[in-house]
């Protein structure tokens, strides 16, 4: 009876709960279809003559804008925590308004952008585009970041609040390492890898950077800063060398050291508001009509019918594990079913695999690589590399017929590795617990964390790794007209900048997602067609059903900051199985 009443209520409060929130995602579809009052007094959503785009980016951006009805109601935990931009979204948006006349400019306000080099690329290209309208861009912020200041470099006119900041002092990479921590723990971590490059166990087994690492982290850092330099060099009409002595010499200590350099004036908002007013001709007493993007909707002439001729944009975002994934993971089930429906799909003229992966599960990654071999035997399979298109998410990228790719995009990392903690040490002398274990065979619980690997069974797991090495070469030396050898001489787990992969054949060509779509229809010879983006997402109302792990994580994550990164990785070690195709390491970059 206990039992049945605990149930009983149970059910009624979850009743009850549900009832309530589905009362707050109808206020917030009313809010949204009416509009919102918390908006800047200037901000409208009607677009009249004369308007003006703002661009206000604060947050994560992500490569596909996710629905979410709570979105007018700001942070509510893990029910809003999908992120509020998709680049997919502000890049169109960005587009349709270099061709409406009604729109004059954008006013771009960045503050604390949470979005990788390759994402801030693909955007500032975009931005770039704009301007070629002979339209104009003003940039406003309180505090400029390295990133933040990147992105807004592409505008006419650059402001910085009077009492902000600007930080300008050259890019920096950590790698946290735990080899000392794990011994203080008794700690064994014991490594089987392919790859000399192949840096992902290296925080286990030292304490500073091998002299490998430091070499691909010097090189491709300096790759992503050099990118930065030579764009923010044409844009503000200075030489690299004169940023470089800047950054080295920290010569933007306050506001107005900016001045004539990287900005062109110290104003206030509304300063900048009143130059943006003589910019498009409306009288200082008269308001401005800002049209805030997330209001901005212009109604497109889509094409329609039976017969209509699609491109699938498939999206490959996470880690790479076997199943069905989730939110910020890629499942090698469901990728690999998406690409084969959009194989079998006749209306499907090409596939477009937009790829921001850092790798993960080898196994999954070949899951998917031969979904792909077999699509491309149908039609064209175009890679659009974003942030990250690492070890596995090179791996799923390589049978391509063709590879797009930012100069920042980070890639390549073809090799693998694999980790199997050894925990005895710290149970025994730590704790005081020993083990003891019955096995029908010799080495029935190889692998197990509870003790250390014999010789004969690390070359046994060894030679798993090799294999795994052995096949994915092949594969990229396929999918690349390369030899094996080539592959392996770039490969070796080394970790490649796009701009440095472009020169030795790990891609082919320099654009974002747009460049690949275009591509793609070339290749497909259709010219009318529509769009598909896929996966289907999730219906807004599976918040509902958020494991209690998802909930946890976002909580986790606003708590730790940018440590967040690390305990990642130490939660990563606990849960890898089978070997990884994987990048080599967790970095912060700054």
């Amino acid at each position: 009876m206990k039992q049945f009443f605990g149930a009983f209520f149970g059910s009624i409060l979850g009743i009850i709960i549900a009832t309530v929130l589905a009362v707050v995602m109808i206020i917030g579809a009313v809010k949204a279809s009416f509009g919102s009052n918390t908006k800047d007094e200037d901000e409208v959503s009607t677009v009249k003559t004369n308007s003006v785009l703002k661009l206000d980016l604060e947050g994560q951006i992500q490569d596909r804008e996710k629905e979410n009805p709570l979105k007018e109601f700001g942070d509510l935990g893990p029910l809003t925590a999908e992120g509020a931009y998709g680049l997919n979204v502000l890049i169109d948006k960005i587009q349709k308004a270099k061709t409406d006349d009604k729109i004059k400019g954008i006013y771009l306000y960045s503050k604390h952008l949470e979005a990788g080099f390759a994402t801030t690329q693909e955007l500032r290209n975009a931005l770039e585009d704009f301007k070629k309208s002979g339209k104009f861009i003003y940039s406003y912020a309180e505090f400029y970041g390295q990133k933040e200041y990147y992105l807004a470099s592409v505008a006419n006119k650059v402001f910085l609040n009077p009492q902000g900041d600007l930080d300008w002092k050259g890019l920096s990479m950590s790698i946290m390492f735990f080899k000392n921590a794990f011994e203080k723990l008794g700690v064994d971590v014991q490594v089987f890898r392919h790859g000399k490059f192949k840096s992902a166990v290296e925080p286990f087994l030292l304490d500073k950077m091998s002299a490998s690492n430091r070499l691909q982290s010097e090189t491709f850092l300096n790759s992503i800063w050099s990118t930065m330099l030579q764009n923010i060099s044409k844009d503000r009409k200075m030489s690299v060398e004169e940023l470089n002595r800047m950054a080295n010499n920290l010569e933007i200590k306050f506001p107005e050291d900016a001045v004539g350099k990287l900005v062109d004036a110290t104003y206030y908002e509304d300063e900048v508001l009143t130059e943006i007013k003589k910019k498009v001709g409306v009288a200082e007493k008269d308001k401005l009509n800002l049209v805030d993007i997330d209001k901005y909707d212009p109604k497109d002439k889509k094409t329609e019918g039976k017969d209509v001729k699609k491109i699938a944009v498939i999206y490959a975002s996470g880690s790479i594990n076997s199943g069905n994934g989730g939110d910020d993971e890629i499942g090698s089930d469901a990728l690999a079913k998406t690409i084969k429906d959009a194989r079998l799909d006749d209306k499907v003229k090409a596939i477009v695999l937009r790829v921001n992966s850092p790798g993960g599960s080898a196994l999954a990654s070949d899951v998917i690589w031969r979904e792909v071999v077999l699509a491309k035997k149908a039609k064209p399979v175009i890679v659009s590399m974003g942030n990250l298109a690492a070890s596995g998410g090179y791996y799923i990228s390589c049978a391509a017929d063709r590879i797009f790719a930012q100069p920042n995009t980070i890639t390549g990392s073809i090799g693998v590795f694999g980790m199997i903690p050894n925990i005895q040490k710290a149970l025994d002398q730590k704790l005081g617990i020993t083990v003891d274990t019955v096995n029908t065979n010799l080495h029935s619980d190889v692998g197990g964390p509870l003790r250390g690997v014999s010789a004969t069974e690390y070359e046994y797991i060894q030679s798993g790794v090799e294999r795994v090495y052995d096949v994915f070469t092949k594969r990229v030396a396929e999918g690349r007209k390369m030899s094996q050898a080539d592959v392996d001489s770039i490969g070796q787990g080394r970790v490649w900048t796009g701009a440095d992969a472009l020169k030795i054949n790990l891609v082919d060509e320099m654009g974002g997602l747009n460049d690949a779509i275009a591509y793609a229809a070339k290749k497909a010879k259709v010219t009318d067609y529509k769009l598909v983006e896929l996966p289907k997402q999730k219906s807004p109302f599976d918040f509902l059903t958020k494991k209690e792990n998802e909930i946890e994580a976002h909580f986790v994550k606003k708590n730790l900051g940018i440590s967040y990164t690390y305990f990642k990785q130490l939660q990563k070690l606990a849960s890898l199985q089978g070997i990884q195709a994987r990048l080599p390491f967790e970095m912060l970059v700054q």
